[in-house]
């Protein structure tokens, strides 16, 4: 009976795990080999963009990277990575990375 039990109780941990995993997902919308930014000035001028993850690896990207490193630290103050900058200049720097990377 306690054996019994016992794996009963380790299904119901599974379970919510699983449950979690789920959700998550459900509120995530982000597709897999991308991650979402935060683009703006100022904190009402922010916007959420999803961008590909080759991105990182360019160095176009990577100066974006830095400027918001030097404005913001490692601090996620909107819940993710905000890139301090406008977003005319985000713009032109993904579409010539869209360009580039074609």
């Amino acid at each position: 009976m306690g054996i019994r039990l016992l794996s009963m109780i380790a299904g119901v941990g599974q379970f919510y795990k699983l449950q979690s995993v789920v959700t998550w997902n459900q509120l995530s919308d982000v597709p897999k080999g991308h991650f979402a930014v935060y683009v703006g000035e100022t904190d009402k001028t922010k916007k959420r963009y999803i961008v590909p993850i080759a991105y990182l690896n360019h160095s176009w990207f990577q100066e974006l990277l830095q400027k918001a490193e030097e404005e913001y630290g490692f601090q996620l103050s909107m819940g993710g990575l905000t890139i301090p900058c406008n977003e005319d200049v985000f713009f032109h720097v993904t579409s010539r990375l869209n360009n580039s990377l074609s």
